[in-house]
């Protein structure tokens, strides 16, 4: 991937495809930085870019939403948005798209921003009323209606979105079942011990977890769910669904232009996919990892910001900064998780503090190094691992485990 960036001329044209959080945070960093051309984003939802983790809980109390910025501060900054418009073609030999009107926009520089999609189950009954999934505002929404009324929610797929939504289900009295096809909740995600913690702390709530269990369809009654169907005869009775079994990156459009795509479209450290006038940025992507070898998606707020700053860097033509260590975060009940790093097969596990007080860290290393940390309302442990992934800093597993031993005294020197 080569690098043709002409700089910040007042009459170069960017268009954004996608007006989620990478998309929004792009526009406006691209004005911070002293671009003066055009920016025009398109967005498929009718809204300016919002807030998402909040989605998770937004179902059970129906705050407003939060926006990513000022709606104001778009028509200051001369950021057009283009909302409810499908960019359905790109051309990229004459350096346009197309979009579901028949309109046609050039560029100068263009970023795929497109997100992913949730992943849908083919089952019988997957089209029955009260099988949702959760991406968006109009989701949450949906979600909310659904679950007001009496009867229990079945979530399938025991990942960060599913167990969100079960924690604020629960703490407005749902009964929840969440049924998981792995041996563990978290599975993709989160280490073993990780998964036992949580497991134990959402069983003590009250939300019902079946792992080892696969789906065989859904029953309705008069159009609507009323039970989902397991492969072994029996059935959960519930009235409404979640489906939370991951996403799907949305790289149609790149992948009928030709670009390069392995579940998600390729970009280098700086954004750039295989055509030095298109960017990619986001959900949608598959990038760099430090410390890790080929690439990966991440779905994540942090990932999404940090991949707007480099497509940001790439086309003001500027120096990128330097790649930080992915991390995110997830709330459930009363625990605020942030996670750093990438959890190794091989690496040993240090706790740090105890999980029944809901303040606790695990420590992943191997040979001394950290890998990742995971934390559990322990901002001081998450810096600190998070300082030493980065720095690879060697450390005492067994002072880590003592929770009266500074962070810093944990430090070999």
């Amino acid at each position: 991937m080569t690098d043709t960036t002409r700089g910040a001329s007042t009459a170069e044209r960017v268009i954004v495809v996608g007006a989620g959080h990478a998309g929004g945070t792009l526009a406006a960093l691209l004005r911070q930085g002293g671009f003066g051309g055009l920016i025009t984003v398109f967005g498929q939802e009718e809204h300016l870019p919002y807030h998402r983790p909040p989605l998770s809980k937004y179902f059970t109390d129906g705050q407003p939403v939060k926006w990513l910025r000022d709606p104001d501060f778009y028509a200051e900054q001369k950021i057009s948005f283009l909302l409810g418009q499908k960019v359905v073609s790109l051309d990229r030999a004459r350096k346009t798209v197309r979009t579901g009107l028949g309109d046609e926009h050039p560029y100068d520089h263009l970023v795929l921003a497109t997100g992913a999609t949730p992943r849908l189950l083919t089952l019988p009954g997957g089209d029955l009323n009260g099988v949702l999934t959760l991406r968006n505002l109009t989701d949450a929404q949906h979600l909310r209606s659904a679950i007001t009324t009496d009867g229990a929610l079945a979530i399938i797929g025991g990942g960060f979105v599913g167990l969100e939504v079960a924690s604020a289900a629960r703490n407005r009295g749902t009964e929840v079942i969440v049924l998981e096809r792995e041996a563990r909740i978290l599975a993709r995600v989160a280490s073993e011990q990780l998964s036992t913690i949580m497991t134990s702390l959402h069983r003590d709530r009250g939300t019902q977890i079946r792992t080892n269990v696969q789906i065989a369809g859904l029953r309705g009654h008069n159009g609507s769910v009323v039970a989902v169907q397991l492969a072994d005869g029996s059935e959960i009775a519930c009235s409404s669904v979640l489906l939370g079994v991951g996403a799907i990156p949305r790289q149609e459009l790149a992948l009928e232009a030709g670009l390069l795509c392995d579940q998600g479209i390729i970009v280098d450290d700086a954004a750039r996919t295989s055509d030095p006038a298109i960017l990619a940025i986001g959900d949608v992507t598959r990038r760099p990892v430090p410390g890790t070898e080929g690439h990966r998606r991440l779905e994540s707020i942090p990932s999404a910001v940090e991949q707007a700053q480099q497509a940001a860097s790439t086309i003001l033509g500027v120096p990128q900064v330097a790649p930080e260590v992915p991390w995110f975060w997830s709330d459930q009940f009363d625990l605020k998780l942030k996670i750093a790093g990438i959890v190794a097969p091989e690496s040993q596990a240090t706790l740090r503090g105890d999980p029944a007080t809901g303040r606790f860290a695990l420590f992943h290393h191997r040979d001394g190094v950290l890998s990742a940390v995971e934390s559990s309302n322990s901002a001081a442990e998450f810096m600190a691992g998070r300082k030493y992934i980065t720095h690879q800093t060697p450390i005492a597993p067994l002072r880590l485990a003592d929770a009266a031993t500074s962070l810093r005294d944990c430090v070999l020197v």
